[in-house]
Formats: structure tokens, sequence, C-alpha cells
């Protein structure tokens, strides 16, 4: 597994950490509340104060049951605020600032801009900043405001579908494909495999167009109430037709018992390409599993990536993968076109991916190295407009969005050969290290 810190000149441990939870950093930032950013984190962690977003402040509790709350710090998102910390090598007193922005991608996730001695930090966490969203829109106005003309010299980047054959609907025509699908079993049931947080927005939209409550496990339902949503979930099957069910228990087992009771369809909202296999490879007989569909490729060049296998050329629409089950391109992480116009945006010295795999790692710079380091372009015009009002940030965002669509274009292009996606993952924070400068030379010199 590759290095998170390749590439930073660290002269000194001790300062903070993201989505991190061991011993050793004066100050830890929680991105979001989904399992893979939480690991290590428990209801008796006790290393230090801990900064979150207001709502994942208001959600810890029920993830984290008898957690010291005294050790939760709220940060307010778009404002910046100044820690004090203790630098480890002199001993003397410094300060880091911090700015969360709004990540959009799940209840409380934003990502953070650090400043400081070390430089301009920015992590991610997990994001999607849609094309045409307004929220993106003043997520990006909210987040060059922070920066005040800085440039970033180290951007963690959420690479989760950093290919050019991951290219997702908004999530509001993703949502109308998943109420097209209930509409058109207007005699069925219907499931809807999600997670303990996020979605919600789907969900939402569901309710209100087809008039509808959508049942929910207890856990979910207080998760919804905390959130002011609870007048549109129930936990009372006989109140609808309509059922948003945990992940793990949407199996094509569970669709097959449920048609023997009354006719139900499942419909799985993911940017992952799900497929029904064999046990056996071959016999259906024996029963089948749900998955999603990728192999390992190795290069010549040593180079080490994923091969999607049976991936349709349009990503963007719903596909009926077995005889109960829909899969629908919904994704709260930003597909390969987004992650290029968020990089244009920043124009960062170096990119770093947060993804990782137990067999390999997922690398945004054999894709976007172009547009960072001494390659980037100039941020001349970039910088004039960080310092300018609102109005003006609009403009500039709108009226550069052109240039990136056609260069965005070229590079799918250029790329499309190399088809690469993610196997299961697992999520991986950094410790933000005091460093003295950060290094300009080691992570641009060959991509691996």
């Amino acid at each position: 597994m590759k290095d998170r810190f390749q590439g930073i000149k660290a002269m000194d441990k001790g300062l903070i950490s993201v989505d991190q939870w061991g011993k050793g950093s004066q100050a830890y930032f929680l991105t979001h509340l989904h399992a893979d950013h939480t690991q290590g984190l428990s209801s008796k962690w006790n290393k230090g104060p801990l900064f979150c977003s207001p709502i994942s402040a208001n959600l810890f509790p029920t993830k984290f049951p008898d957690f010291n709350l005294s050790l939760l710090r709220v940060l307010e998102i778009g404002e910046t605020h100044s820690i004090p910390l203790i630098s480890p090598t002199s001993g003397s007193a410094i300060t880091i600032r911090v700015t969360p922005i709004d990540a959009h991608h799940c209840p409380g996730a934003v990502m953070y801009l650090f400043r400081g001695e070390f430089g301009c930090m920015l992590h991610t966490g997990d994001f999607r900043w849609e094309k045409d969203s307004e929220r993106a829109l003043l997520g990006k106005i909210m987040l060059l405001k922070a920066l005040e003309g800085d440039e970033v010299d180290l951007l963690y980047l959420d690479n989760t579908y950093c290919n050019p054959s991951f290219s997702f609907p908004p999530r509001k025509v993703a949502a109308q494909q998943v109420v097209d699908i209930i509409t058109s079993h207007p005699d069925d049931d219907v499931i809807i495999g999600v997670d303990t947080l996020g979605k919600e927005d789907l969900l939402l939209h569901i309710s209100h167009v087809l008039k509808t409550k959508i049942w929910v496990w207890p856990e979910r339902l207080h998760t919804m109430h905390l959130l002011g949503f609870g007048d549109v979930f129930t936990t009372k099957t006989c109140l609808t037709r309509v059922r948003a069910v945990p992940r793990y228990s949407f199996t094509i087992e569970t669709l097959e018992a449920l048609n023997k009771i009354r006719p139900t369809i499942g419909v799985m909202p993911s940017g992952l390409p799900w497929r029904v296999r064999t046990l056996n490879g071959k016999d259906a007989s024996l029963g089948s599993s749900l998955s999603f569909s990728c192999k390992r490729k190795e290069k010549t060049d040593g180079r080490i990536c994923l091969g999607r296998s049976q991936l349709d050329e349009n990503s963007s629409s719903p596909e009926r993968i077995h005889r109960y089950i829909y899969s629908v391109p919904y994704s709260d992480h930003s597909c390969f076109s987004e992650i290029g116009d968020f990089i244009k945006l920043v124009q960062p010295s170096k990119i770093s991916g947060i993804v990782s795999s137990s067999c390999c790692y997922v690398n945004p710079r054999y894709y976007f190295g172009n547009l960072s380091g001494p390659n980037k372009q100039s941020v001349q015009s970039l910088k004039k407009f960080r310092r300018s009002g609102p109005a003006e940030l609009v403009k500039f965002i709108q009226t550069d969005a052109v240039n990136k669509e056609r260069t965005m274009r070229d590079t799918c292009r250029e790329v499309r050969r190399s088809r690469v996606s993610i196997l299961r993952r697992q999520r991986h924070g950094v410790k933000i290290e005091e460093v003295d400068s950060i290094c300009r030379s080691d992570m641009d010199a060959g991509i691996t």
C-alpha cells in the first residue's frame, strides 16, 4: 500500500490528524460519520479534542454512545477558526487556521482548509460538487473566499471515482430515475439499499413526488428525527410500499424471499457497477450473489490499477441487473469530470488521493498531474477572483466552466483506453504533521 506521506518533508510529528484516530496528535478532525472514516473511534476514545461540523456533533452520540462529549469542538461551516497548538520541535506556541467547507456528501460532511507555518492544505474528505448544483456553487465561493488569495500547497482528494469510466448524472436526475422505476411497478413493494447515513435527499424526493412515507428501520428513524425529517419516515410497514433497508441486508436471497410473500423489486442507488454472479461461476441453480463487478489489472510498466469488467458505455442510466433488482447511478462521490473541475478550481501544487485498497492505490496524478505542480496553468486570474465579491466569483466560476468542459472532454478521450474502478475500499485519513516546507519535487517525479 502506498505511503500516504510520500512527497512531504515531515520534520516533526504531533500536530493534527484528519479521519485518523491513533495517538500522537494534538487535534483531531472528523470529515463525516461514515464507518470508513471513523475506524479507530469508539465510545472510550479520549486522545484529544475532536473537531467536527454541527450536524456531525448532533449525530455523534447515536454513533458512539457514552462518548465523552466534552472532547467535541464544533466548527461552524464557512467560518475560519484559529486553533492554538504547541510546536513539538521548539515547544513554542503556534496557531493553525481551519475553515470547514460543505462537502455535499452526506449530512454533516465537510472538507477542511488548513493554513499555518506548514503552508496551505485542503482535505476534501468524501465530497460531490455537481456542475450545476447551487449548493456546490456556494461551496466554491466559500472555498475561494477562505483561501484569501493563497495557493493550495497540498490537496488530499476524494479519488473514489477518479476514472473517465465514471460519468454520473446529477443526483436530482438519478433520484427521478428511481421514481420512474417505482411508478413502473405500481403493484409491487419496493426496497432501496441505503447506509446508516446518506441518501436522505433521494428518499425525500421519492416521498415528495409519490406523496408517500418511507419505511426505515428504528435506528435510521432516530437519525431522521435528529436531521429534522421525522414526519416523512415511519417504521410501520402498513403505511407504505416503499422501504429503505440497510445495504448489508439488500441481497438476492432477501428479494427472492420477499417475492414469495408478495411482488417486490429492489433498487440499489450507487456509483459502483453492481452485477449478479452465480456462486460457482456457471450454474445459477446453485445460487447467486450481488456484488460490484471489477477485476485487477497490472500494467507492464509496473503501474497497478483496477479494471472494470462488463462496464456499460453509458454509466448514467439505470440497469436491470436481475429480474427483481435495478441498479441506479446515484452517487454521493464526485465523478471523473467533477473531480477534474474541482482540481482546476483549486489548482494545487501537489495532489494525494485519500482512497486506497488492500491491493492497489488509485493515483489521481495519473489523470490530473498536468493540473498541478509546475505544469499547472497560471493562477493569476484565480488569485484575482479569490479576492472578489460573491457576484464576481459566481461570474468567474460560470464563465470558466465552458473551458473546463472542453478540456475534460479532451482528457477523457486520451485516457479512455485505461478503464479503472474501485474494488471494496478501505478509507484512510491522514496525519498532517508539522513541516518546514512542502516537498517541491518528489511527488511529481514518476507516476505509479
